[in-house]
């Protein structure tokens, strides 16, 4: 045997090991960029989608208490607005993905293209106000996917919007408000529910009390939660108490049964975080979701006095 044949004899694994890491160095992200664009467009959908619903109560409110109603009620001036809630939303994803000012302005431009294309056709009377809506929303979706198509390099970096090598407790930081945010997903859901309580509040009838301690009899039932006499026992009490105080509530003045209903939701509210703690009757996302309700509709029913 030669030696040259000695040398490539011991160099061939490492040969044949690059050449098998370049070979899946090259097929791999094959389908990871599309992979990731169309993840990056999904992100965009929803974000638009959480601005709309977050920050469409904040101008109802606004148009509420400085009368701006008529003005928000027409259809250009709420394609305008519902452009600008969702650009928002998006424009703070994207930088969170640490998209540069320059993306970010560009998406929002396409954005509100639509919108402004159609505005025209709309005020000459050619295009009605519903199909400003429904057309700006549909032309919204292609021109965001061109949009990213200009940019297509920072839409294929998965690591796109993670801090630099360095920063690892920023970054761990960053899974940690993550996974909270992901957590206290009933409480979000809860809060987007009631957003009418603060837009429109008023007080419900006293009767829906009697469904939140019968909400947990039957949910503890089904789950079987009522092993423990004594639990079936408190809850049987804490029913009887809303019937009292149901009965009470019927029967009392107006002033009056304001104050008791408020006291009734906010009451239920502490029910409902005794139980999330001690992981008793209900699930733990219920019991969260019902106390962020519950308090929400009793302070909100508290805020109608002056």
């Amino acid at each position: 045997m030669t030696f040259c044949s000695c040398v490539l004899r011991g160099y061939a694994p490492s040969i044949v090991a690059m050449q098998t890491q370049t070979y899946v160095e090259q097929s791999e992200p094959v389908r990871r960029p599309i992979r990731t664009f169309l993840w990056h467009y999904v992100e965009m959908v929803i974000a638009m989608a959480v601005g709309m619903l977050l920050l469409g109560p904040v101008w109802d409110t606004a148009g509420f208490l400085l009368g701006g109603e008529r003005l928000l009620a027409r259809p250009d001036a709420a394609a305008l607005v519902m452009a600008a809630d969702m650009t928002i939303g998006m424009a703070v994803w994207m930088r969170y993905r640490r998209h540069g000012w320059r993306g970010i302005a560009e998406m929002g431009a396409a954005m509100f293209l639509p919108f402004v294309v159609l505005l025209v056709p709309c005020w000459a009377g050619v295009v009605s106000g519903e199909a400003l809506l429904m057309g700006g929303h549909m032309l919204m979706l292609p021109a965001m996917a061109v949009a990213m198509l200009l940019r297509r390099g920072e839409y294929t970096r998965r690591q796109q919007h993670a801090p630099a090598p360095d920063h690892s407790d920023a970054m761990g930081r960053g899974r940690r408000i993550r996974a909270f945010l992901v957590r206290r997903w009933p409480t979000w859901l809860a809060l987007v529910l009631t957003v009418d309580n603060w837009v429109q509040p008023g007080v419900p009838s006293p009767w829906l009390m009697l469904l939140l301690p019968a909400a947990y009899l039957v949910i503890g039932g089904v789950r079987k939660q009522f092993g423990d006499r004594r639990m079936l026992a408190l809850q049987l009490g804490g029913l009887l108490v809303y019937v009292l105080l149901v009965a009470v509530a019927v029967t009392a003045d107006d002033w009056l049964v304001r104050y008791l209903v408020a006291a009734g939701w906010l009451f239920h509210a502490g029910w409902d975080i005794a139980h999330h703690r001690a992981r008793a009757v209900v699930p733990r996302a219920y019991a969260e979701w019902c106390a962020v309700v519950d308090a929400v509709i009793g302070i909100t029913v508290l805020l109608l006095w002056p």
